[in-house]
């Protein structure tokens, strides 16, 4: 599975993005999706999960205050919404897939997206 993260940029304090998940392989529509991000010179971090079917969810640490996590079947996309961002939230931001359960393990995933940048300037 080929994944596409995109909708990444640069914004203020307090602003919202929301990050898109795409693919084309019809494995996309029955796989676990989870969101990530790494700073520069920080571990991969977990942000959020979400299974199959979407009716299921999972956050890491502090991240559900801000941040959900949602899926369009019907557009084979899975979103990250982010709000009241943070110059802390300044990452590159990445998707992935698995089979099975959804994970909050970044070494379960199989398939993984090329990243997009979120950069917030106080």
């Amino acid at each position: 599975v080929q994944l596409q993260a995109s909708g990444g940029g640069s914004v203020q304090a307090g602003a919202s993005l929301r990050l898109s998940c795409t693919a084309s392989a019809p494995a996309f529509r029955t796989a676990a999706v989870g969101w990530f991000r790494q700073a520069p010179e920080k571990e991969r971090e977990f942000l959020a999960t979400i299974n199959w079917s979407g009716d299921s969810t999972y956050y890491g640490d502090s991240m559900k205050a801000r941040f959900t996590i949602s899926r369009d079947i019907t557009m084979n996309a899975v979103y990250l919404q982010m709000n009241n961002l943070k110059p802390e939230d300044t990452a590159i931001y990445y998707c992935a897939a698995k089979d099975g359960p959804y994970s909050s393990s970044r070494y379960s995933y199989t398939a993984w997206g090329q990243g997009t940048q979120v950069t917030v300037s106080s």
